[in-house]
């Protein structure tokens, strides 16, 4: 049984001239482990993939299986609890929360999931040894540098023990060492076992995992022969 079947998604919308299709027919299989890179030019549906997959977007057709679990069968409520349970998102832009400290921004996605007090200053605590921001946790991301608040956004999207890890351009706003470091942790944690599905448009950083996925122009471009 595969982590994730996908057969015959499609996502539209609806324009003055008709319709503009984003993803068309998309079928394809993720398993357990694998580290896979979405490629293709700008436009070809790579973040709409990874949204559908991540359970952010709903406005589409096909079917989705999760763990065998038919997501285009479930109600939002039963979606986002799917997702809560299972997956971590890492963004370009961090989306760190500018008024609370690196601290809280982890405590966030607990706060969601009905843990004691205790237990979540506990695996804060624990997130950010294991992390190397100890002496950042009272910070706020304005006093951070570009791979520290990634680092932290990692850390926040791994905090509850994800087993899909989503990123969308992770590397996109940090300079190459700082790039290099974070697809480092990535190629670790799927040695752990995370599975770890990401959107690139850098060849160097698809090569940390184990199979490329192209897009172009909403469909998957399938190997020749």
């Amino acid at each position: 049984m595969s982590l994730i079947s996908l057969r015959n998604i499609e996502k539209h919308f609806k324009t003055a001239g008709g319709v503009s299709y984003v993803l068309r027919n998309v079928s394809l299989d993720i398993e357990q482990g694998e580290f896979v890179s979405i490629m293709g030019p700008s436009g070809a549906g790579k973040s709409m993939l990874l949204a559908i997959i991540g359970m952010l977007d709903a406005a589409w057709t096909g079917e989705y299986r999760f763990r065998d679990q038919p997501v285009h069968r479930l109600d939002h409520k039963s979606r986002i609890a799917l997702n809560k349970q299972n997956i971590g998102y890492v963004f370009q832009q961090y989306h760190l929360i500018d008024d609370l400290t690196v601290a809280e921004n982890l405590d966030i996605p607990l706060s969601y999931r009905d843990r004691k007090k205790a237990e979540r200053q506990s695996m804060v605590a624990d997130m950010l040894d294991r992390f190397a921001i100890v002496g950042k946790k009272d910070l706020f991301p304005s006093q951070l540098s570009g791979g520290q608040q990634q680092l932290v956004g990692v850390a926040r999207a791994l905090i509850h023990g994800p087993s899909l890890l989503l990123a969308d351009e992770p590397t996109g706003n940090l300079h190459s060492q700082q790039g290099r470091d974070i697809m480092a942790l990535f190629q670790r944690l799927n040695a752990a076992g995370t599975t770890i599905i990401q959107v690139t448009h850098s060849e160097e950083n698809a090569s940390y995992g184990n199979r490329v996925i192209h897009l172009r122009d909403g469909y998957v471009e399938r190997a020749p022969g």
